[in-house]
């Protein structure tokens, strides 16, 4: 159980499952119905559209589920971050595909890049952590460029005087996370040579840039050279693991 204070009270959320503890129409969630309906239609699509009614209810479990996410990001749980705005981001894009009130999808609509960002940063870093650091670097970039084209889809570019519109809050951490993924990436011995090599020239530290130069060089050499001929297992040896 997880309490989080509000300025009404304490609002106390399971830990699994729907926040509120309930199933609904027989599944873990509203979300999870409608996913089974569409599973179940020959067409894979919703059979019908969702009214005002089926709208509000899964706006108040997007709120349950956005209230968990935010407690779970304050502690650290990152792997429950990223489920929790992964059913969100699944939850938009039911409303957005069958909602018959397109001020209503817009509504969840608006809600998408807050929660991208979200489960992208909690992404690259359980990523980082685990030192897959190519990894991390592709989820920001995907991210950022999915953002870039929901903005040049729904967003004019330009402010009524004609001044660009400025980066949203949510694309402003993502660019700023693709930094951070950057720095926190280990370097080779290679890069850490080639600034040394630098400083050491603009220091005019000339001995000292020489024999930096010549380690370059020497590694370089290293790499260029032709692999080894692997020797062919006899037969009947030790089979690779599948």
């Amino acid at each position: 159980m997880i309490q989080l204070r509000l300025d009404l009270g304490v609002f106390q959320m399971e830990v699994d499952g729907r926040p509120d503890g309930q199933q609904v129409k027989g599944h873990v969630s509203l979300l999870d119905f409608y996913l089974a309906e569409e599973a179940k239609d020959p067409t894979q699509m919703l059979p019908y559209v969702l009214d005002f009614d089926d709208c509000a209810g899964l706006q108040q479990e997007a709120m349950q589920y956005y209230y968990r996410m935010m407690a779970f990001h304050a502690l650290g749980d990152l792997p429950r971050v990223v489920s929790d705005s992964d059913h969100n981001l699944d939850l938009i894009d039911i409303v957005t595909e069958y909602a018959d009130d397109d001020e209503i999808a817009w509504q969840f609509m608006q809600l998408y890049p807050y929660m991208l960002m979200m489960n992208v940063r909690a992404r690259a870093e359980l990523e980082m952590q685990s030192g897959h650091f190519d990894e991390a670097s592709r989820f920001v970039t995907e991210a950022i460029a999915d953002l870039e084209n929901f903005y040049a889809e729904n967003y004019e570019p330009e402010n009524e005087d004609g001044s660009p519109v400025p980066p949203s809050p949510e694309m402003t951490s993502l660019r700023e996370l693709a930094e951070q993924v950057e720095q926190r990436r280990p370097r080779s011995e290679a890069e850490v040579l080639r600034e040394q090599l630098a400083q050491a020239v603009a220091l005019e530290n000339y001995e000292k840039a020489a024999f930096l130069r010549d380690r370059l060089k020497s590694m370089k050499g290293l790499s260029s050279r032709a692999p080894a001929k692997k020797r062919m297992r006899p037969s009947g040896g030790r089979e690779n693991p599948s």
